[in-house]
């Protein structure tokens, strides 16, 4: 042991004219150096860097968009107003460029214009479709692969379009929601009931409750977590947090007494009588896990008021643990 500290200490202090190993290491490092130069001045003057070179095929095989714009005018001469080209325009053109979405072009220009040769989106899979867009956008769209657009094979070109877009910005083949529509018929007739959210007057659009992308939740709706969120972000009044909250609304959310897209009864209740969405869960008949009484407290006939006359705190009260008004609970005080 005293011997290998002995042997380091004279490596450390020898000078490098005087020790054989110090020499053959840096005897290597240069060699590394001069074969690293070597091979930077070796590469093609004309190749792209950049994604290219992640791609994997050599350099040559790439031809550059000019080569591609000498066939494809109709695309290139619009391409400069793409989202897509902002890429190419911060690295002089020389960022995201034709064959960075269809790969390599080389062959498919020399060899007669075989679309064989070259990555084609619609005559590919959805799921190569796709993977070929979270390539690059996987960041902001992390959670696609779970969704129900991409379990049902809708690809990202079935709602967008790469190069000439219908609609600036998020490149869309057309507006929401008619874009959405396309898919979503059944779903349209809702907009023209008597009371529905105005969808199609233009106030609103699919995708402030929706997420085509990302979200896990049922129905695509953007709160995974909570479902009213995407109520209450509007309907700021029913937000809380409240002393005494209403149990449908925590367990089942908004859905469990209104309609989210429009319906036939005003405030979009999916019952034209308000009392029996009442009782749906507050049954007439007596309930021992809760202790309720034998005989209900109110018959609820035709000719009794409504229950929300006295019960109006219905989304939660602050002041009444059965949810009463404020007159009525000072009442039954």
């Amino acid at each position: 042991m005293h011997g290998d500290r002995l042997g380091m200490r004279m490596l450390a202090g020898a000078a490098p004219g005087k020790s054989p190993g110090l020499r053959a290491c840096f005897t290597i490092l240069l060699s590394a150096a001069l074969l690293s130069s070597a091979s930077m001045s070796a590469q093609p003057s004309g190749s792209e860097p950049g994604v290219h070179a992640a791609i994997g095929p050599a350099h040559d095989d790439f031809m550059g968009a000019s080569t591609c714009a000498t066939c494809h005018e109709n695309v290139a001469k619009d391409f400069a107003n793409n989202p897509h080209s902002r890429l190419a325009l911060m690295h002089s053109g020389k960022s995201l460029t034709c064959e960075s979405c269809h790969g390599p072009g080389k062959s498919h220009a020399v060899g007669g214009d075989d679309i064989a040769r070259i990555f084609d989106p619609a005559k590919s899979t959805a799921k190569e479709v796709d993977d070929k867009c979270l390539g690059c956008h996987a960041g902001k769209h992390a959670n696609f692969d779970r969704s129900a657009h991409r379990k049902g094979d809708v690809s990202c070109i079935s709602c967008h379009s790469i190069h000439a877009a219908g609609v600036p910005g998020h490149l869309l083949k057309m507006a929401d929601p008619q874009l959405c529509f396309q898919c979503h018929g059944d779903v349209k007739p809702q907009f023209s009931l008597p009371f529905h959210h105005k969808v199609e007057e233009g106030l609103m659009e699919c995708t402030d409750c929706h997420d085509p992308h990302d979200t896990l939740g049922e129905n695509a709706v953007r709160s995974s977590a909570r479902q009213l969120m995407m109520c209450t972000k509007c309907h700021a009044a029913t937000t809380g947090p409240f002393v005494y909250e209403h149990g449908a609304v925590k367990a089942e959310g908004c859905t469990a007494c209104h309609f989210p897209h429009g319906g036939p009864n005003p405030q979009l209740l999916d019952r034209a009588d308000v009392n029996t969405i009442c009782q749906q869960c507050h049954l007439p008949s007596p309930n021992v896990t809760t202790d309720l009484p034998a005989r209900p407290v109110h018959t609820q006939a035709t000719q009794e008021q409504s229950c929300i006359a006295c019960h109006s705190g219905i989304h939660g009260s602050n002041i009444s643990n059965v949810l009463l008004s404020a007159k009525q609970e000072r009442d039954e005080r």
